[in-house]
């Protein structure tokens, strides 16, 4: 027959507690992992199984109460660098959006908007399928992988413990939150560039000959320049796109103290 005494009992809960916390929080915000259409119980599932493995070889606070006040700051804390984590790669997905959502608006699709699941609001038919090109990268460049990888690592670079967090965290985050707009501009930019000279150009047509109707061309125009671009660079998309991962996955080792 087992016994335990209350520090032996708690040790063991906040042992597994505190690491499951970090893993819920990545895994509630990273792209794949916390999409909508995963059922609860898969996620807290893999949380679960994951901390089972991890716990195991952790050093965690002794003598502190689960549940009081020290035990849930502490709880608070690993669930918000999880949650930074998993935002970190959320980032990068958003950008994919507001290329397509750019670009989209510039060819006048702007119109042409879906229910999106996993925002939980409206977006346009391109941004949906470069969110979904993108996602197609992340799985074939084993990048949901890595991810794992780092939230492992960051235990031992960013380890439990009671005291305050090394490092401001939040002003990482908020620093490379601001990179959504650079990078959703730069992957936008040979569409927009194209459409662009377009635009000058049929505005010099029809001033040129004004009998021109610039409403009647200029929207197909428009439009076949915009996914002629498109289609010229999907095959080019896939290095910009791992480059951006390969950058988030080292800031988030940057974050964790890596």
């Amino acid at each position: 027959m087992f016994t335990f005494t209350s520090d032996q009992l708690n040790t063991l809960i906040t042992g597994f507690m505190w690491p499951l916390a970090r893993i819920l929080g990545l895994i509630s915000v990273a792209p794949l992992f916390g999409n909508v259409t995963v059922p609860r119980r898969v996620k807290v599932g893999l949380g679960i199984l994951l901390a089972m493995i991890v716990a195991p070889g952790l050093a965690t606070p002794a003598g502190l109460e689960p549940f009081s006040l020290q035990g849930l700051m502490i709880l608070a804390q690993q669930m918000l660098i999880g949650i930074a984590m998993g935002f970190s790669m959320r980032v990068i997905f958003t950008a994919v959006e507001l290329a397509g959502e750019v670009a989209s608006m510039t060819m006048g699709l702007g119109f042409a908007t879906f229910f999106n699941p996993q925002s939980q609001g409206r977006s346009n038919a391109v941004s949906q399928f470069l969110a979904l090109l993108t996602l197609m990268t992340y799985l074939a460049a084993n990048v949901h992988l890595a991810l794992l990888s780092t939230l492992v690592d960051s235990f031992t670079t960013m380890p439990i413990t009671s005291g305050p967090m090394v490092g401001n965290l939040a002003d990482q985050v908020v620093h490379w939150a601001a990179r959504l707009f650079s990078a959703g501009l730069q992957l936008s930019l040979p569409i927009v560039g194209a459409l662009l000279i377009t635009n000058v150009a049929l505005g010099i047509l029809t001033r040129a000959a004004p009998q021109l109707n610039l409403f009647g061309i200029g929207f197909p125009i428009t439009l076949a320049v915009g996914f002629s671009m498109l289609g010229l660079t999907l095959p080019y998309l896939a290095t910009p796109l791992a480059n951006l991962f390969q950058e988030t996955i080292e800031t988030m080792r940057h974050m964790t103290g890596g």
